[in-house]
């Protein structure tokens, strides 16, 4: 599955590369690289990252983990491509797309759904009684997360009749935002957190208190960072296209949440710088540690 999301990670990046004489056939086309890398093709990679920790970290079986992974990616293929008609509705294309594009996002965030209830069914079987207590944080977070931004978000401003008031606003930021957290970020830290006791010298695999700081501080910055931009775009789609005001005119009148989204995402860097420290506080194994360590003792004449 990994494999497979590399190969077409590297393969949906030609469709960005064509050029064509008409600006509507080349943005057609270069949605194909966009949507299909963050609603296709990572949710395969995302999906075998979360199906290795989960059979890591709560011992079950793989054969299981195997079947509701290949559902998972079944639904995500099966809603994500012609999903990506959302993304035609404003461009210039045939009328037709609107339809596809609402009933097709509707259904995206089953496999999400289903990716979040995969994760908790997991660890609730075993009882989390791995040791590794912050990467299963990270890992049930990343499939929690990605069901808020890249699910729910997601839909609440996909449907056509939403979307034509919502489109290029910062409501797109505020999901945009949520789902690039849950679905990259996460299950990457959540992969490093597991292996990291494995490469250090000297590191619990109980994780630390620095590390669980950064989690909660980088959950709780983006989530304010989420919401900032949320009631920042509902304000914009207010003045903008009902009041009729212009861009820079509206700008002024929200100014108080990008206060909001200072502060917050000022939160979220802490977590991040502390992340950073805590990843390099311990000295890596060598090579040679590691083969001495494993080697057996040999008793001397």
């Amino acid at each position: 599955m990994l494999l497979a999301g590399l190969l077409f990670s590297a393969l949906l990046y030609l469709p960005a590369l064509f050029r064509f004489g008409n600006y509507t056939v080349e943005t057609f086309y270069r949605w194909w690289t966009i949507h299909l890398w963050v609603e296709g093709v990572w949710e395969m990679i995302q999906g075998g990252f979360l199906a290795f920790l989960l059979i890591r970290l709560s011992g079950a079986d793989r054969e299981v983990m195997e079947k509701w992974l290949y559902v998972i990616v079944g639904l995500v293929f099966m809603a994500g491509i012609l999903g990506t008609a959302h993304h035609y509705y404003w461009i210039g294309v045939p009328q037709y797309w609107l339809p596809i594009g609402g009933i097709f996002s509707a259904l995206e965030p089953v496999a999400l759904v289903g990716m979040a209830i995969y994760a908790y069914a997991a660890m609730r079987r075993s009882g989390a009684a791995h040791p590794n207590g912050l990467a299963i944080h990270w890992t049930v977070g990343s499939a929690v997360f990605t069901l808020f931004g890249a699910g729910l978000l997601g839909l609440a401003h996909t449907w056509p009749a939403v979307n034509k008031w919502t489109h290029g606003t910062l409501i797109t930021a505020m999901h945009g935002h949520a789902a690039f957290f849950g679905a990259y970020a996460m299950i990457v830290l959540a992969m490093i957190s597991y292996t990291l006791p494995y490469l250090t010298r000297n590191r619990s695999e109980k994780g630390s208190t620095l590390g669980y700081a950064a989690f909660w501080l980088m959950i709780g910055g983006m989530f304010g960072m989420t919401l900032s931009f949320a009631t920042a775009g509902l304000g914009q789609v207010y003045l903008e296209r009902i009041m009729g005001l212009g861009y820079l005119d509206a700008q002024l009148k929200i100014q108080v949440h990008f206060l909001m989204l200072i502060a917050t995402s000022t939160i979220f860097s802490a977590g991040v710088m502390i992340f950073i420290w805590d990843f390099f506080r311990t000295p890596p194994k060598l090579a040679d540690e590691e083969n001495a360590a494993d080697a057996p003792l040999v008793k001397h004449a």
